[in-house]
């Protein structure tokens, strides 16, 4: 039976310790520190929105709780700002999970890799094409432009295969990026023929590295539940992709836009400071502060 060419559940994986930042992610999810006002989770679940997904699916871990918080309706806080009569800000609350979003939690019991986390959400997401977003890399479309998932959906309901976010790194950098080559399939596409998973520099078969969106086919599931756990114990969400191209083509995408690796310290600083620069109210004060800093 063809798979539907629409998508319309993602999967996130958030039961990462976030160890690169620790204290701060001692008692808080690494992926509720704020950009500017909002957590990297709410960005994520954001661009999945508008992409047209409307059932996000968590997997999380322990000390994971303040997520399912976030996205939970706040009694306490709404009838307080209510009363206050802060409409603005009761507003931005109650956006933050929309009436027609449905949010559905489930636990990896054990820290087995990003095959293992996103295999856990197999009997939620069932016989369906799904996204899968990494809160880590902060993605954002170009101005007045679609977001990244939008871009990918739309090249998903033409291809019907699997769809991988890729940007070209640098070289010094492909041995931190799962890393594609193949052949070009169309505007922004390469039809994939290979992919490493962190290759030493003089194996990389090109620049282009896998960014953290994914759109799959549900035959994935098949394919992680077949691999032999790797360094460290981990099952690798690039060698079930690597099984799944013996079966069934598989797609990168050349997005258009930027990303931020807020899993790392000095990509987190940049997207706070550029974000910040592009807020409606916090941007104009901000650049003039700047501006006042002896660089």
């Amino acid at each position: 039976m063809p798979m539907p060419h629409q998508v319309y559940v993602a999967v996130f994986p958030v039961a990462g310790l976030g160890t690169r930042f620790l204290p701060a992610t001692k008692a808080s999810p690494k992926e509720m520190l704020p950009i500017v006002d909002k957590p990297l989770i709410e960005y994520a679940v954001e661009e999945a929105y508008a992409a047209g997904v409307r059932h996000m699916v968590f997997v999380t871990g322990r000390s994971k709780r303040a997520i399912e918080d976030h996205f939970d309706t706040a009694y306490e806080l709404e009838s307080e700002l209510e009363a206050a009569g802060k409409s603005a800000l009761l507003d931005v609350v109650r956006a933050v999970q929309p009436a027609d979003m449905v949010c559905t939690y489930v636990r990896q019991p054990r820290s087995l890799g990003l095959g293992h986390a996103v295999l856990c959400a197999a009997h939620i997401v069932g016989n369906q094409p799904f996204a899968v977003l990494l809160a880590d890399d902060l993605m954002v479309g170009p101005p007045d432009g679609l977001p990244v998932l939008a871009q990918m959906t739309h090249a998903y309901e033409t291809l019907g295969r699997s769809v991988l976010a890729v940007q070209e790194v640098p070289e010094d950098q492909v041995s931190r990026y799962g890393i594609v080559a193949g052949s070009p399939a169309g505007d922004r596409l390469i039809s994939i023929e290979r992919i490493v998973e962190k290759p030493k520099r003089a194996d990389a078969p090109s620049r282009m590295g896998v960014a953290g969106r994914y759109i799959l086919t549900p035959r994935i599931f098949d394919e992680i539940r077949n691999q032999t756990p790797g360094a460290g114990g981990e099952i690798q969400l690039t060698d079930a992709i690597a099984q799944l191209m013996t079966k069934e083509r598989v797609y990168a995408y050349q997005y258009s836009g930027k990303r931020y690796d807020c899993g790392s310290k000095e990509g987190f600083l940049q997207a706070t400071v550029e974000l910040a620069l592009q807020h409606p109210q916090m941007g104009e004060p901000f650049r003039a502060y700047l501006k006042t800093l002896a660089l």
